[in-house]
Parts: structure tokens; sequence; C-alpha cells
């Protein structure tokens, strides 16, 4: 058995850095033992002689020649208890790590600036050098390598394909980040199989301008530096098999993200109807499941970013989900976007993406896996970079509620314009001081009375919901739930509504939502009042029933 034995020496009773040391060692499966603070040293060495540990880890953040002065007289006492080939690493400040590198003693010195791979590496190997050979190459490998500590993941995509070159280059060897994610322009989003139809004036908007499948073979080999992160890209919102197949033959796209129903009618994001949409989206999704690649629908935060109700982004949270299994997905990563929409109370924000996760949670087997997502809400960024970055810091303190596998930092400057390489790794920064200092004994939020009272209410609500799109689907269909047909007719019937459907005549938007104490509710636009689901359920068929009669 690996040990460690840890400890916080002379009067400096700061242990904060090398708690967080010996949990991560914890993951790499040693036993660890922390004595505590203002371990006289020879205490030290008879706890040394009496547990025999594989490695003592010691620990000094007040002043270097303090520090320099133990150091002399930690090795007399070695010297003197014959442990010359004890192992030994220090952690501290850069000043006082500095002086314990000069005193010989350590076969490591970490002065905080160290990465977790870094550190992992180390207790892994030995040392802390980075190969590509240090990190799995596939997302569920890196998962398991890091976990609890989750992945970071970020987009990026400048308004040319040099500076987006040189910027991969400077992201991915900074090491702050795991996934990369690839934002091309809208113009290669929708056309890049058409590029005749390429409005050629909008080159570079929203993203990089991808014309041909070398610039994202490019893109990777740019990459393959730093702590050789992992890539995806956006998937198009047209041609999307073919988008698929490219980004994985180019840049061996860590997972698959396909809406089940956008990149339709419903955002104006492509030509295809609403049932064509759902139709292609499957196939895209039973593909990447084919293939063993992990995916994620990137669904339910869409229906929030357009005012839905709390109970519906649980619904289709869920059917998202529930697609993704039926088609062959074995690795399902499901997306949390806080703050969205906009007012939503961090308590009810919990709330949500608890519902939506035990009921996902309910779809697990040994066929089909969850893997937690969590990222902050874009409109919930303040143009002011200074607030902007204290929001993101909440957000990510927020998300560790879901114990997320991978958060997806969306970077301070992205109230006022995309991220700058710099910008963007200043932002992965401050979500790892987050992590850093929150991530191990953290208060549990999640058992909040208010929180749980509200996730059990939602999962009740959604519960309403999903029968009542089974009932209205069983005679068109044997399974409702993955029905395009069905799914469609949903959606043009009110039954799957949002407020921003108002105006589409192909559309329902009827629904009035209002965020009333942190939650976004649908009302009863009359009084105001919150209306639960059988309330507006029984309305919508009602309506539908009127319709039928009127055509017979």
């Amino acid at each position: 058995m690996k040990t460690i034995l840890g400890a916080a020496i002379g009067n400096c009773v700061h242990i904060a850095g090398i708690y967080h040391f010996l949990k991560i060692a914890e993951s790499e499966g040693y036993q660890t033992t922390l004595i505590g603070t203002a371990v006289p040293i020879k205490q030290l060495c008879e706890l040394i002689k009496k547990e025999k540990p594989s490695i003592v880890a010691i620990s000094y953040r007040l002043t270097p020649e303090v520090a320099s002065a133990l150091f002399k007289d930690l090795q007399l006492e070695l010297k003197k208890n014959n442990f010359s080939n004890q192992r030994l690493i220090f952690g501290g400040t850069p000043s006082v790590a500095k002086i314990a590198e000069e005193s010989g003693l350590f076969e490591k010195v970490f002065n905080g600036n160290e990465s977790i791979d870094q550190i992992k590496a180390y207790l892994t190997g030995g040392s802390d050098i980075i190969t590509e050979k240090s990190f799995s190459n596939d997302l569920i490998g890196r998962i398991n390598q890091k976990y609890p500590y989750p992945l970071l993941r970020h987009h990026f995509g400048r308004p040319t394909l040099d500076e987006t070159l040189k910027g991969i280059t400077a992201i991915a060897g900074s090491g702050v980040l795991d996934v990369i994610s690839i934002g091309p322009d809208q113009n290669a989003q929708e056309h890049f199989f058409h590029p005749e139809l390429m409005d050629h004036t909008q080159d570079g908007a929203g993203g990089v301008p991808l014309r041909k499948f070398e610039d994202l073979q490019a893109i990777y080999s740019n990459s393959r530096c730093g702590n050789y992160p992992l890539l995806r890209c956006y998937a198009g919102t047209q041609d999307l098999l073919h988008w698929a197949q490219m980004s994985v033959d180019t840049i061996h796209n860590a997972w698959g993200a396909i809406p089940l129903c956008w990149y339709s009618e419903l955002d104006n994001r492509s030509t295809r109807t609403l049932e064509e949409a759902i139709s292609e989206n499957q196939q895209v999704i039973k593909w990447y499941a084919e293939q063993g690649i992990p995916v994620e629908v990137n669904e339910s935060h869409q229906w929030s970013l357009r005012d839905a109700h709390d109970s519906l982004a649980v619904v289709m949270a869920f059917l998202a989900a529930y697609n993704a299994k039926k088609l062959g997905v074995r690795n399902y990563i499901s997306q949390f976007m806080m703050n969205t929409p906009p007012g939503t109370s961090p308590e009810m924000d919990i709330a949500k993406m608890l519902a939506k996760k035990e009921l996902i949670e309910e779809l697990e087997d040994k066929n089909f896996t969850m893997y937690r997502e969590v990222r902050a809400g874009l409109a919930h960024f303040s143009s002011n970079p200074m607030v902007a970055k204290g929001q993101l810091a909440s957000s990510a303190l927020i998300g560790l509620a879901l114990k997320p596998h991978i958060y997806h930092v969306v970077g301070f400057s992205e109230g006022d314009h995309a991220s700058l390489p710099e910008e963007l790794i200043e932002s992965c920064e401050i979500v790892h001081g987050v992590f850093r200092n929150c991530l191990h004994g953290m208060p549990d939020f999640t058992n909040s009375k208010t929180i749980v009272k509200r996730k059990i209410a939602l999962i009740y609500e959604a519960r309403i919901l999903l029968k009542v799109l089974k009932d209205f689907g069983k005679e068109m269909s044997s399974d409702p739930w993955s029905d395009p047909k069905v799914l469609s007719l949903a959606i043009r019937n009110g039954i799957l509504d949002t407020p921003h459907f108002q105006g589409n005549q192909n559309l329902y938007g009827q629904v009035r939502t209002r965020i009333i104490h942190g939650a976004c509710y649908a009302i009863n636009e009359k009084n105001g009042s919150p209306m639960d689901e059988d309330e507006r359920t029984s309305r919508i068929l009602m309506n539908i029933q009127s319709v039928v009669k009127q055509n017979i």
C-alpha cells in the first residue's frame, strides 16, 4: 500500500494546501494521514519511525528565513534517525519553495502553481513531466483520470483561421483546460458542404471561418502540445451527419453534441422543418452511438433560453436522454446550463438540475451511463469584466453541487465579446481557483429543504407532462417520446411550448412564463398566478379537441 504522511511543520497553521494535495493522492490510490498543523520536527520524525510512510509531505507557508532554519533542523533529525532514504516532498509559497529546493532535502517541491495534471503525473509516475502519453485520448478515459476534479471545457474560434491556430497553440500550451470546443462561423455551420450558398460578407461572424477539411486538421495539429487537450466541434446546423463524420476524421471529435428538435424552423438556424430536423438529428445521434462515441443531446437549455417554464425544461432533459438511449448511446453527456432563464436563483437552479438528474438516472443501466456537464448561462454575464469574473467564480461554485464530470467554462469576456486566448486562459484559471478551494469539504447544498421541496415538485410536474405527451401520441406511435411526428405535433399544438414561439405561424407560442421567487413558472395570464401542468395541459388538450371537431 502506498502511503503519505502529511504535516505543516514549525509554527505554520496553514494546511489547506496539503489537505487538498492528500485528497488528490487518495484519488490516485494512496492511503494518507494528515498529522495537523505546527508539528515539531522531533514529533514528525517519531511518527515517520512509527508509520513508515512511502512519502512524507511537508508544508510551510510562512517566512522563508524561518523555513531555512527548520529545514536545517529537519536534516539533522533525519540523519540522527537514519532516515537517509526517506522520500520527502514539499509544498508552500513560491518564496519558501525556492528555499526548499536549495536545501536538497526534497525529491519534489510544489510552489502552488502546478496544474492538477502535473500533481497527478508526479503521484502516478514520480515525475511531473507531461507527455501526450500522460493523458487518455478519449473523453471517458480522461474523466476517469481526473474525477472528482472536473474536466474543463471552453469554446474557441476567432474571426480568422490564422488567429485561431495561434490561439489554439497558446491555449493548449497553457494546460488550463482539457477540451477545446471549436466554434465555426455561421457560414461554415450552415453551408460548409455548399460553399456556393455562403454570404462572404459574413465570414468570421460567430466563429472561425472553416472552409475545408485541412483547416480542421491544422487546428488539431496545433493543439498537440501542453496537456494535449481533447477537441470537439459544433455540430453544424445543416448536413449534420457529414459534419459528424468530418469532425471525427479530422479532430477526433471527443463527443457529439446534437439537439433533438433544434437547428430547424424552431430557431431558424436551418431550413429544416421540425419533423425533418428531429429525424435527421436522431440519425446523427445513432451514427455517433455506432462509432462508440459519447453523445450530448443539447436540448433542454435551448428551451430555457427561450423562457420555457422549469417543468418543461426538466421534461426535455429527460426526453433528450431517453432518445439517446433508444438510439444506442452508451456514454451520455448531460449538459446542465445554470442561470437560465436570467433571474433564476441558485437554489431554484440546483433544484431544477437535480430534478433533471434524477429523472435521467432512472434510465441508467449497464448499457447507459450519464456524465454530468455543468456550465453558466451566457446571458448571465455582465459586460463589465470585473463583475463578470465574480459571476464566473460564483457560478462555478454553485455548479459543484451537481458534482460535474465536465465543467464548461464560459469566459468572463463573453458578455461583451468572444474570448481572446489570454482571456480564455484567465477564465479557466479562475475556475481552477474555485475548484482548488471548494472541491473538497463544501457543504452539501442539495440537502436544503427549499431545494428538495422544489425538486420533488418539478419531478411530479414533469411526470404529468410526460404522461400527457404519451397519451397524446399513443394512437400515432408505439413510442411517442421518440417519434418525430408526435414530438413535432406536440410542439405545434402547445403541449411543448415557450413564449418565444409567439408570432411564428407554424408554432403555438401561447404559454406565458414568469420568474417567481427565483423559479420559472407557467402562469395564468389573467391573474399572473403559477399554473401547474394539470391545468396547463388540460387547456391545451381542450383546444386540440376543439380544432379536431371543427375539422370533422
